[in-house]
């Protein structure tokens, strides 16, 4: 498997304030540096469901934002509004509404999508108003700028930063290999 900057690790550890599917015991832990407004990351999104299902209690999955403001307009706001959702214990839904609607990202729509989740929308519209979650976007871009993310979707396995421009089957083989790996490691 090919790595993007062998020496490139995950700055920031992930830790409990982060979005994660998957038990903490898992053998790999998938760390996914995203924009919802970008086309890549929309294309990687049914490819780490499969590969969330494929490989089960194995795979942690953690997805933290990037929005690439300069080119992506709403993505900034898209990822305010999955922390908002995030503070609701939403996440998960309003992460699949958002990139299974990446066209559509729009204020209004954004609030549709809120009430779909089933958020509790006056909060919603408070936090949205005030940019509570702001910081926490930013704290997510800063994370990723250490880890010299450059680009979306961006992908670390077990904090190891790994090249998907070629396809994202080079994502499984390397899961699969990380896992074989820790699997014939003693314990």
């Amino acid at each position: 498997m090919k790595q993007l900057f062998d020496s490139t690790m995950l700055a920031v550890p992930v830790n409990n304030l982060d979005h994660t599917i998957g038990p903490d015991t898992a053998q790999v832990v998938l760390v996914e540096y995203g924009d919802f407004e970008c086309p890549n990351c929309g294309q990687a999104y049914p490819a780490v469901k499969i590969l969330r299902k494929h490989f089960g209690d194995r795979m942690r999955f953690v997805f933290r934002n990037f929005p690439l403001r300069e080119v992506h307009p709403h993505a900034e706001m898209a990822a305010e509004a999955a922390e908002t959702a995030g503070a609701q214990k939403k996440f998960w839904p309003m992460h699949d509404l958002l990139f299974e609607n990446q066209q559509h990202l729009k204020p209004r729509n954004l609030r549709r999508y809120a009430e779909s989740a089933q958020l509790d929308l006056e909060r919603y519209d408070y936090e949205m108003a005030d940019h509570v979650y702001l910081q926490r976007v930013h704290e997510h871009i800063d994370g990723g700028t250490k880890s010299r993310v450059r680009s979306t979707p961006t992908f670390f396995i077990n904090g190891v930063v790994h090249d998907v421009s070629f396809g994202l089957e080079h994502l499984q083989h390397a899961i699969e290999v990380e896992i074989a790996r820790h699997s014939s490691s003693p314990t």
